[in-house]
């Protein structure tokens, strides 16, 4: 037989095999004897399906057989008679080759020190602005440049001002009057004197000009004329401020404000003086959020005695805010998808393991506040617990709990391929 002859053969045999094929599918079909596909909950064997899933995923749930979207492999049922209310049992020897292990949730409160950035400034309750109600010019400056230090009735400057200086004249000549009515013009003229704004502790020299002065202890922290200035009504001529004490502001986050108050004690550091400690209070909580950082200012007042704090100085904050209720606590690490539906793993008194829906509150510290879910005392998976929870989610624990859209909200629409 020759090559020709035999691939004719060939090929003759296998239109004859699929042609007997479809013909037994077609005799099988049409007396109803061709398996069926079994659909979702059900199995050829009987056993309800509860779902399929890919074992490397298995996270993913999807309503009817197929092949993996994620691998090119089948995926796998899950029948109803292989979910187990005992939990996730693990022998002891087992576990410490796991590196699964668990501490107490105890109750109790968070640590409640906080340490944040500040800033100082001036305390504007301190603050004093020496200005030119009346027209004047300025004569002699004795303060020329600012933050200088200066005392209460030290002399600022010299100002001819003809409105003031008239006025000044005739209080100090009514000063000694003794009659009735040059009694009663003198309170007039002071009266005047207050009307046109005469700084306090002004006093008259020769030749009609007026010195003003400085009307606290503190630092000229603003010079608004220059020596043969004319400074129309309503000039600054000189802002002062008091250092007996300081503002701090610090920036509180949202989560920690709750328990700042008025009264709350403070310890802060500065970076410009190492190893000295400053004592406050805080003076206010100011009613506005950044909203970049999400931190809101808390106004803290510090006793400056010898002036030692400059505005502008970066601060460490140390506060001791109030405490709040107690709960129990655990690991930070030991909750599982802390923003969506999070659950802790529990080890129950039937030495298995069991995942539990909780509610979390604060954190801090490495640990965190559960609000609902544990009363305190339960065994806590702190390590090896995403593996347990993993076999959880094959043993339908998880599922139980009504956490299955916590692995990912569209597991129950997704498609395997076909």
């Amino acid at each position: 037989m020759t090559s020709r002859d035999r691939i004719v053969l060939v090929a003759a045999t296998s239109l004859a095999l699929v042609a007997a094929v479809g013909a037994g599918f077609w005799w099988g079909h049409s007396h109803g004897d061709v398996p069926v596909a079994p659909q979702a909950g059900t199995q050829a064997t009987g056993r309800k399906v509860l779902y399929w899933y890919d074992a490397m995923n298995p996270g993913q749930h999807f309503d009817k057989p197929g092949k993996s979207p994620f691998m090119d492999m089948p995926l796998q049922p899950k029948y109803a008679d292989e979910a187990s209310d005992s939990g996730i049992a693990i022998a002891p020897g087992l576990r410490q080759d796991l590196g699964v292990r668990t501490v107490v949730a105890k109750p109790g409160s968070l640590a409640s020190t906080l340490r944040v950035p500040g800033t100082i400034s001036w305390d504007l309750r301190q603050e004093r602005v020496v200005s030119a109600r009346v027209d004047a010019i300025v004569e002699r400056l004795y303060v020329k440049a600012p933050f200088e230090p200066v005392r209460a009735g030290q002399p600022l400057a010299s100002v001819i001002a003809p409105t003031w200086s008239t006025a000044l004249a005739e209080a100090n000549a009514l000063g000694g009057a003794q009659s009735a009515p040059a009694r009663a013009l003198r309170s007039a003229s002071r009266e005047r004197l207050r009307a046109l704004g005469l700084p306090a502790g002004s006093r008259s020299q020769r030749g009609g000009s007026i010195t003003l002065t400085a009307p606290i202890n503190g630092v000229v922290s603003e010079i608004g004329v220059r020596e043969g200035q004319a400074a129309p009504g309503g000039t600054l001529l000189f802002r002062v401020n008091g250092t007996a004490t300081v503002w701090l502001e610090a920036a509180i986050p949202q989560a920690g404000a709750a328990g700042v108050r008025t009264g709350t004690p403070v310890t802060v550091t500065v970076d410009a003086l190492p190893g000295q400690r400053f004592a406050g209070r805080v003076e206010t909580l100011l009613p506005q959020v950044d909203v970049g950082n999400r931190t809101q200012r808390a106004r803290i007042v510090l006793d400056n005695p010898d002036g030692a704090l400059a505005p502008g100085m970066f601060a460490q904050v140390t506060l001791d805010p109030i405490g709040g209720a107690e709960h129990p606590l655990v690991p930070s690490d030991a909750v599982i998808s802390p923003g969506d539906n999070p659950r802790v793993i529990v080890l129950g008194d039937d030495d298995a393991f069991h995942p539990v829906a909780v509610r979390i509150g604060r954190s801090g510290g490495g640990m965190t506040e559960v609000l609902s879910g544990l009363e305190g005392g339960e065994r806590i998976v702190a390590s090896g617990q995403f593996l347990i929870d993993s076999e959880a989610s094959l043993s339908g624990a998880l599922d139980r709990l009504g956490m299955a859209g916590t692995r990912g909200h569209d597991a129950d629409t997704a498609e395997p391929r076909p």
